[in-house]
């Protein structure tokens, strides 16, 4: 097979990949369109007859879906910045001062992130309740969070500094600039486009958590989107379009930031931010 021919098979491929990945999607958007009677049509219809867009500002009004939102905001911006403020510093020293014994604990360490959030959530209800925390429950969903997905922060982050080459810092520090100065002045801005990817991808997992929340957080009023979401499930379930028409305003935010930051994302993953 010539080379034009093995790129077309390539390219083949990836494309009916991309619809079989893409396709819950698409179906989530126009489920979240169709009338009661025609969700249930068989066979069923891959394009609504009468498109029903009131859905979505009955879903948005009788939810309270702008509460949610802002829930879920909150919770992913703190626990972005409370992993960015303290996984820069601790990624930076450790891929400036290696060895071998910094290697395997952070190996050890991450492989924390396979033990499952509903496996993890006895232990920190019962040491949050004891501190008192629970009085403050979307403090310690944050706090939470950032514990769960600090190492594959630092992890991430520090094969960014590992990139960065050490003769530049170097110089700076001759040139009379001090460690610090020579961080915040050369290491940083050469390294954001990693940090950026990095904070991404916690923002993405935090916006969508859900065990944590559910767990901690007991007020109606302070629940993120996801436990919001998880209202409409009962034994007797059947409004479908309004299940697809809430999740689709709760994606479509995360699907908005990806694409506008699209460029970022790649420049960061080839810049060395994940190997």
């Amino acid at each position: 097979m010539s080379d034009t021919g093995r790129n077309r098979l390539m390219l083949a491929i990836a494309l009916v990949m991309a619809a079989i990945y893409l396709f819950p999607l698409y179906w989530m958007y126009i489920t979240a369109l169709k009338s009661g009677s025609e969700m249930f049509a068989t066979p069923p219809s891959f394009w609504p007859s009468q498109p029903q867009w009131a859905t979505y500002a009955f879903v948005w009004e009788s939810r309270g879906m702008g509460r949610y939102l802002w829930n879920s905001l909150i919770i992913a911006f703190g626990s972005v910045t409370l992993i960015t403020v303290l996984g820069v510093g601790c990624a930076y020293v450790l891929a400036r001062y290696r060895n071998v014994w910094v290697d395997v604990g952070l190996f050890l360490i991450l492989m924390l992130q396979v033990l499952p959030a509903s496996l993890m959530i006895t232990p920190i209800f019962v040491g949050f309740s004891q501190l008192g925390m629970l009085n403050y429950p979307r403090l310690a969903v944050i706090i939470a969070i950032a514990a769960k997905s600090m190492p594959f922060f630092v992890v991430l982050v520090r094969a960014t500094f590992m990139a960065v080459p050490q003769e530049l810092e170097e110089a700076a520090l001759v040139d009379g600039n001090s460690r610090v100065g020579a961080f915040f002045n050369i290491v940083l801005p050469l390294a954001r486009n990693g940090i950026l990817v990095s904070a991404i991808l916690i923002f993405m997992q935090a916006f969508g958590e859900f065990v944590y929340s559910k767990s901690i957080i007991q007020a109606v009023e302070l629940q993120p989107a996801s436990v919001g979401l998880n209202s409409f499930m009962g034994p007797n379930t059947n409004e479908w379009n309004n299940i697809m028409a809430y999740a689709t305003i709760y994606v479509t935010p995360i699907l908005a930031i990806f694409v506008l930051l699209q460029r970022r994302i790649v420049s960061g993953l080839t810049s060395g931010a994940i190997k």
